[in-house]
């Protein structure tokens, strides 16, 4: 079975899984953020009330016209390969549905949902301080084990701190100190 997220002029619409990060991620407070991938902005938008300064970034410029009507800093690029700085945290509502090849690149992750995810967090650990996090959702349709294995190997400290079953999948957010 193929799930699909809702597209709207290039940006991923918030739904359930968006949602359930906001839930987790508005609890978090500092002075520097990052969401990569943001699509709508929704979550870079729910990071600027605990942040001082939050950047959004994605690789479609439709998705950051319509995040820049919600947050100021949007940056055009992969993943966080243009970014040159360090956060106290950065987010992720990572593409994370397993699949062959790359037809929608908000959902699809490749080979056990890892293809795409550990690129985007490879590079979200070179822009993470010491000490700092990553939080990034994932699914359990997707070989999250292996990413938390992955995400080790990184350099950071990977722990699931939430879940949520829904019908089909049960999200997981995981939460990754670097050490």
């Amino acid at each position: 079975m193929r799930l699909q997220r809702k597209l709207s002029d290039d940006y991923y619409q918030p739904a359930e899984d968006t949602f359930f990060l906001a839930d987790h991620i508005g609890k978090e407070k500092g002075y520097s953020a990052l969401d990569i991938g943001t699509g709508s902005g929704f979550l870079a938008n729910v990071l600027s009330n605990n942040f001082e300064f939050v950047v959004a970034t994605d690789i479609s410029s439709g998705a950051l016209k319509k995040a820049h009507e919600l947050v100021p800093n949007c940056v055009c690029c992969n993943s966080a390969d243009a970014i040159n700085g360090v956060f106290d945290l950065v987010v992720c509502n990572l593409p994370y549905l397993p699949s062959e090849e790359i037809l929608d690149r908000t959902v699809d992750g490749l080979r056990e949902g890892l293809g795409v995810t550990t690129g985007i967090l490879n590079s979200a650990s070179k822009v993470v301080r010491k000490n700092g996090k990553i939080i990034y959702l994932t699914s359990s349709l997707a070989n999250y084990q292996e990413l938390m294995k992955r995400t080790m190997k990184m350099g950071l400290e990977p722990k699931i701190v939430s879940r949520k079953k829904l019908f089909f999948e049960e999200l997981v957010i995981v939460e990754c100190v670097k050490i």
